[in-house]
């Protein structure tokens, strides 16, 4: 025998404003409106968990996996894409949980205890989705007004927020595909904006939020994107800089005379920045790409890291490890792979467009290299090591 249970209908005092029979009318808060909406706010967050996967990976590589030098603008077509999305899903997320949140107010607010757990795991959606994006929207600026870390807790909710949209999906899919077949001349709310409207009025919001901040990335759009964090035209020497040589509190360091790269391996020694320079110079144009989503293109002029590495005598295969000045910093130790030290194009640089490297983007020398995050090119570099 089927057990039916039913449960009373809500009082009275909740059948007012929202709860009310037919408060929410016409396609706007249809099912259809919610899966076009949706469709758009998926690809949107599979675009940023998969650039920002990578980019974690490029961040903390394992030394088991061997990554790419080129080519040379990969991470930052791809960080430049992460923050990109990122900040076009804001409105695909607010939209959306505009067309549904009438779904708030159902009732009874649970049938079953599947479709007790089913809510839950949108409320677990709807929570990371906004962590996600507001978290990332303060680190574009650098604004962390938290106690935690930014980058481990991104990381980890990010997966969180793909689970639960991958759960969503599933015990959806049914009826998304349904409705996505359905006829698209929905019937639409004669005193109200259509469905049409409604795409219309998110679509410009996209693209208005996109230019207004993608000239970080895209230098050419940079003097319309008035909202970007940053212009890669302006900075020390004309390229920006997030930390500076007295933020890093290095000053001291740095302009001491007797400042000596030491170059450690089986033939050690060390080096001033006036011997530097009396080797082999090279130049390349190299970005420098940060995780904030900008990146800015540079002639950068020195040292081959792996002209150094074969006067320090490192064997085939070996990797090095470079010490900064700046010692408060998770990166004032970065390890760098083979692939990167043997490229061609990975300096340590010492000038920057023809000019001595200013204080800030790393005097008396840094790292450059290809298809790598900024926080990996290594400013006011005092030590390297040669690891077997």
């Amino acid at each position: 025998m089927k057990l039916d249970i039913r449960l009373p209908d809500p009082p009275a005092v909740l059948r007012r404003g929202p709860f009310r029979a037919g408060t929410f009318r016409g396609a706007l808060h249809e099912p259809r409106t919610a899966v076009v909406v949706g469709r758009l706010l998926g690809a949107a967050f599979l675009v940023c968990f998969l650039t920002g996967l990578l980019s974690h990976v490029m961040q903390h590589q394992p030394q088991w996996l061997a990554l790419p030098s080129r080519p040379v603008w990969g991470y930052r077509v791809t960080q430049g894409l992460h923050v990109a999305v990122g900040i076009a899903a804001v409105p695909l997320l607010l939209v959306k949980m505009w067309v549904v949140y009438p779904r708030l107010f159902a009732w009874p607010p649970a049938k079953s205890v599947g479709h007790a757990l089913e809510r839950l795991s949108i409320g677990v959606l709807v929570a990371a989705g906004i962590f996600e994006l507001s978290t990332g929207l303060f680190n574009i600026v650098q604004w962390y007004p938290w106690p935690f870390w930014f980058v481990p807790a991104h990381y980890w909710l990010g997966w969180v927020a793909a689970g639960a949209v991958t759960l969503h999906v599933a015990v959806k899919l049914p009826l998304i595909v349904g409705h996505w077949r359905r006829s698209r001349a929905a019937a639409a709310d004669p005193d109200g904006p259509s469905r049409r409207g409604l795409l219309t009025v998110v679509g410009a919001g996209v693209g208005v939020v996109t230019l207004a901040t993608v000239g970080q990335t895209v230098t050419p759009l940079g003097r319309v994107s008035v909202l970007a964090p940053r212009r890669a035209d302006i900075g020390p020497q004309g390229l920006p800089v997030n930390r500076t040589a007295f933020g890093a509190g290095v000053l001291d360091a740095v302009r001491d005379p007797g400042w000596r790269l030491e170059v450690m391996g089986p033939r050690p020694f060390t080096a001033t920045r006036e011997e530097l320079l009396a080797m082999a110079q090279h130049t390349v144009t190299l970005p420098i790409t940060c995780v904030e989503g900008w990146s800015a293109s540079a002639d950068w002029s020195g040292v081959r890291i792996r002209d150094l590495m074969a006067r320090a005598g490192a064997p085939a295969g070996a990797h090095l490890r470079v010490f900064s000045h700046e010692r408060f910093s998770p990166y004032s130790v970065m390890d760098m792979p083979d692939e990167y030290a043997r490229d061609s194009l990975t300096l340590l640089a010492l000038m920057l467009r023809g000019e001595p490297l200013a204080e800030d983007h790393g005097y008396p020398a840094r790292i450059i290299a290809p298809n790598r995050p900024g926080v990996l090119q290594t400013k006011w570099v005092t030590r390297m090591e040669v690891l077997t």
